[in-house]
């Protein structure tokens, strides 16, 4: 498909005189585990181990997020198993991701800072399931799908951040049991999952699933992290298997009194630098943006935004644009990093298509900020409300137009006044 250059629709839509912008540097009180790998030692000591021969093999099931230090942390996990004279070998827990492929799984691992040389064990990517059983969820029949890497395994050990979900609010949203169950179903778990969940419930479906997975496998338990405003980790806990349930809704509590938010709800424009799956979920993090786009799930009164621009992908997502959909404009830089293969993958496992919709299509940022401006009807650089990040992950450095600068919380400081400019299309802020 070719999509129009500037000589195309440059004519279509007038520039638009800019606002005059702040960089701010936001930092609300919070903390942090100083030693996030020495804790998680610590912690596993609350797992039971000792019904395991020597040489036993231990699964360490991780999945396709850009947990802070996850590298560390899993590599620690990896040394005390095989410290307490076991065999570990890393699962990856990531459901379809990575384009559904056991080369795409391990490539997502990779972009985190995990591989076989660093952690000096193997990485068993296969994508093999078994349906182990069929659990019906209100009029639903859910055939329930666990990996056998994992179920060869003489016991698991899941590894996950504890936070607010992307599709859904509940007691139960991402975490161990998600990730024990969707993620170690891999894609035709996964699959099944979602289908049932958006009809029936994602926290119903959780609970009918887990006790079926856990028969299933021979899980001892997991590490549950929970992070911080400045995506850092607060806490660290292991969980006994069996203990997940009672033990994840406390952990999500504590999970949205730290998550991180926008300085403010009423947004004109929205601009993210990056979306990625190693960012969130759904590439953009639906808390922070106030947009689900899924089926039978209302998007959150806030933050209010009317008009969102994404103008490109992490790295680290390896093309997967899952969350793309989520935007109303997207530059053309943007499209070239596009692997629709992965991005297809992921949404059609998810039952998630909005967010692998793709949004107009600007042929660089200038005019995607002309267009945006004009779309916003009665636009006046004196009043519109306009806010910058990186990602939806990194929001303690930001960008604001000078309208908001007095609503900024006190948290936020302004370190500086900048122009937005442009060359060539592309744009950059300078300080005045």
């Amino acid at each position: 498909m070719n999509f129009p250059d500037r000589g195309d629709v440059d004519a279509l839509i007038d520039p638009q005189p800019l606002p005059d912008f702040a960089r701010v540097q936001y930092e609300p009180e919070t903390a942090a585990v100083d030693d996030p790998s020495a804790a998680a030692r610590t912690e596993l000591d609350r797992l039971d181990f000792d019904g395991l021969e020597p040489g036993a093999t231990v699964a360490v099931a991780v999945g396709s997020r850009g947990i802070h230090r996850i590298d560390d942390i899993v590599e620690t996990v990896v040394a005390d198993i095989r410290d307490r004279g076991f065999e570990p070998v890393v699962v990856p827990a990531m459901g379809s991701h990575g384009g559904a492929t056991p080369e795409g799984q391990r490539e997502v691992l990779e972009s985190l800072g995990i591989t076989e040389s660093r952690l000096d064990a193997p990485i068993d990517a296969r994508m093999d399931t078994d349906q182990v059983d069929t659990v019906t969820v209100g009029d639903t029949e859910f055939p329930v799908h666990v990996s056998t890497a994992a179920q060869e395994a003489d016991a698991v050990v899941v590894v996950n951040r504890v936070k607010p979900h992307t599709n859904y609010s509940g007691r139960i949203e991402s975490g161990l049991m998600k990730m024990t169950v969707v993620g170690l179903g891999k894609q035709h778990g996964a699959k099944a999952f979602h289908s049932t969940a958006i009809k029936e419930g994602y926290v119903e479906t959780l609970e009918a699933a887990l006790p079926v997975v856990e028969s299933a496998l021979p899980l001892v338990g997991g590490v549950a992290l929970v992070e911080n405003f400045h995506e850092e980790t607060a806490h660290v806990e292991a969980i006994p298997a069996g203990s997940f349930t009672d033990r994840e809704p406390a952990l999500l509590e504590q999970a949205y009194d730290e998550m991180a938010t926008l300085p403010v709800d009423d947004i004109d424009l929205l601009v993210v630098d990056e979306l990625g799956k190693d960012v969130s979920g759904a590439g953009m993090d639906t808390n922070v943006i106030g947009r689900y786009r899924v089926l039978n799930a209302p998007d959150p009164d806030e933050p209010s935004i009317k008009l969102l621009y994404a103008r490109g992908l992490t790295e680290a997502t390896k093309g997967n644009g899952n969350g793309i959909g989520l935007a109303d404009i997207t530059r053309q830089a943007a499209l070239d990093q596009l692997d629709l293969q992965k991005t297809y993958a992921n949404a059609l496992t998810s039952g998630s298509t909005a967010k692998a919709k793709l949004p107009l299509v600007a042929p660089d940022d200038e005019f995607a900020i002309r267009t945006a401006l004009s779309a916003l009807g009665g636009y006046d650089p004196d009043t519109v409300r306009i806010v910058w990040i990186q990602t939806t992950q990194d929001l303690s450095t930001l960008h604001v137009s000078e309208p908001l600068v007095d609503e900024l919380p006190a948290a936020a400081e302004v370190t500086d006044l900048e122009s937005l400019a442009f060359s060539d299309g592309t744009a950059s802020f300078t300080r005045e």
